[in-house]
């Protein structure tokens, strides 16, 4: 019953591909808060502006929520929740891009097939920015096949010998020594083996040459300008006539709720920059992988931080505000804008965002575990 709710779910999603004066996405921008519940996205808006609805994400003209889960479990991590995002399937937590036959760090599941994967067969140009780890579970979904988020260097390793296509045409985020490490381990040297296949590889944002076409950017520690990220990544990408997938992830845990609260604010303030430039045939979605146990409670005063400073200038929240510091398993806002977006009403299943991104490029999904095929790249 489960298996033909979710056939008649697809059905309708497709139905509506050629409605009348409908615009075919030539891009697609998805804006992935890691643990942007609802929950953390009112008290970033009450601590910011003093008010709970000053989100751009509030104005989007496209709002649905979306469930979490995991194939086995309510609440779920970052690698099961971004590979139903991307993949349309649910797994295991703790596996990356890989079916729920897989069993984290012990057997391997058939491969599924990502977005980005179906946009290099079609030769468009992919990204993903994040400023957490370029190998962690949000951007290795996109482009890795994995039982374990842990296996940094084969996560890294896959990036540069795709299944589709030439991979992924632009990576910035942070990790560089831990990936440099866990490559050298495999056998690789990138410092090499990445020029090799036709990219920059470089260490700051600034270097980029501006005729670039490819670009692999691993950042050391420090917090990673996020918006001049963006904007490299579009710059780059927006220069294949095809078309392009981005996907940009901001890590907005609020177990340090201060620094979760001030990311998800700038996080916002990013996607209402892109969406204001972005071209018309520009699909932008942002949604969550999953929620996160934090609550406005007890006696909470409006006008008031959520947010103070000690003396020494540490961070205090008010005791009003509950920080469990787990993963949790309510639905999460998903809103969206552009070619598409329309199908983003209601209530719907993380699984669902996958197949409303395929229908806006006006994509057919295949068959689940469909072997690779061979396909020129962009």
């Amino acid at each position: 019953m489960r298996t033909a709710n979710r056939l008649v779910a697809i059905f309708l999603l497709f139905a509506c591909c050629g409605s009348a004066g409908e615009r075919k996405a030539k891009n697609v921008i998805l804006f992935l808060g890691d643990a942007a519940g609802t929950s953390t996205l009112h008290a970033a808006s009450v601590q910011e502006y003093g008010d709970s609805n000053r989100l751009f994400l509030y104005r989007m003209p496209n709002i649905a929520l979306s469930d979490t889960s995991s194939a086995s479990d309510w609440v779920t991590d970052s690698a099961a929740g971004m590979t139903a995002i991307v993949t349309g399937e649910k797994t295991n937590n703790g596996v990356v891009s890989q079916s729920d036959s897989a069993v984290r760090g012990k057997k391997d599941g058939e491969p599924l097939k990502t977005l980005l994967e179906y946009a290099e067969e079609r030769a468009l140009s992919t990204g993903v920015v994040s400023n957490s780890p370029i190998t962690d579970a949000t951007p290795a979904a996109c482009y890795a096949h994995v039982n374990d988020r842990k296996m940094t260097g084969e996560i890294f390793r896959q990036a540069l010998n795709p299944r589709f296509g030439d991979g992924v045409d632009v990576m910035i985020g942070p990790g560089r020594q831990a990936i440099l490490t866990a490559t050298r381990a495999l056998g690789m040297n990138l410092e090499t083996e990445i020029p090799a296949k036709g990219f920059y590889f470089g260490e700051t944002l600034d270097q980029v040459p501006a005729d670039a076409r490819r670009a692999i950017v691993l950042l050391g520690p420090g917090e990673v300008d996020l918006g001049a990220a963006t904007e490299l990544a579009i710059r780059i990408l927006a220069k294949n006539p095809k078309g392009f997938f981005l996907m940009v992830e901001s890590d907005l845990h609020t177990d340090n709720l201060s620094r979760g609260l001030s990311r998800t604010v700038a996080f916002d303030r990013i996607i209402e920059s892109t969406a204001a430039t972005a071209s018309q045939d520009t699909l932008i979605l942002f949604t969550a992988d999953h929620s996160f146990d934090i609550r406005v409670g007890g006696s909470t005063r409006k006008g008031l931080p959520l947010v103070t400073q000690d003396a020494n200038g540490k961070p205090v929240p008010a005791k009003s505000v509950m920080i469990n510091g787990h993963h949790s398993a309510e639905q999460v806002l998903v809103a969206a804008q552009g070619p598409g977006a329309s199908r983003v009403r209601g209530v719907i299943s993380n699984t669902d965002i996958f197949h409303i991104i395929l229908s806006a490029y006006r994509w057919k999904p295949e068959p689940a575990h469909t072997p690779p095929q061979i396909t020129s790249g962009n």
